[in-house]
């Protein structure tokens, strides 16, 4: 199949990676693991055993009400929590296959719509953000745009810091499924093409 490319001759692609079918499901699986892997997981509370504090008995066994070894215990005020929550690891199992499978279930359903914008380069002159407004003018890339490159030039990145409606600027090594579905339109190289392609493959 044939990718359209902006002000230039359409390119060759493969129809596995760029006319693969959409799968809802496995997108959503592979950005929920996505999002999940970089939480931290640090609620932490203390249990009876991570508790400082003295262990020595308070009060004499017998006589005194209710028995107790120390005021360490969850039943009083400062004590150890019963039931304490510990760190934990959100991360869940998505293996190569499924990952790569739905980047590019992604990235067909976003040239199926037009949202995938091919471009011969993508480049500013100066790191201002006026000037990368009418370079995203000219392809026709509105609302919230990833802007995907082979390698990500300086002047570009510094003239996306200030936008509010770019996500990004990356090479793509950094695509990544959050970013692709958060993005309204995919700005993209031809070369960068051909990596993904080789990536993908």
């Amino acid at each position: 199949m044939e990718l359209n490319v902006i002000g230039a001759s359409p390119v060759k692609v493969s129809e596995a990676i760029f006319g693969a079918a959409f799968r809802e499901d496995l997108v959503h699986q592979v950005v929920v693991a996505y999002r999940n892997a970089g939480r931290a997981g640090t609620k932490a509370q203390l249990n009876h055993a991570r508790m400082s504090g003295t262990t020595k008995k308070f009060k004499k066994q017998k006589g005194g009400g209710a028995r107790h070894g120390d005021y360490r215990a969850p039943i009083f005020v400062g004590g150890a929590r019963a039931f304490a929550a510990q760190p934990r690891d959100f991360a869940q199992k998505v293996n190569r296959k499924m990952y790569r499978g739905a980047v590019c279930s992604m990235l067909a359903e976003l040239n199926r719509q037009g949202r995938l914008k091919v471009v011969p380069e993508f480049a500013v002159d100066a790191p201002k953000t006026k000037t990368l407004v009418a370079k995203l003018d000219q392809v026709e890339a509105k609302g919230r745009t990833l802007i995907v490159a082979q390698a990500v030039d300086e002047k570009l990145f510094l003239a996306a810091r200030n936008n509010p409606n770019i996500i990004d600027v990356i090479d793509v090594d950094g695509i990544n499924p959050v970013a692709l579905a958060a993005a309204d339109d995919v700005v993209i190289t031809v070369d960068a093409v051909k990596k993904v392609e080789e990536w993908l493959a």
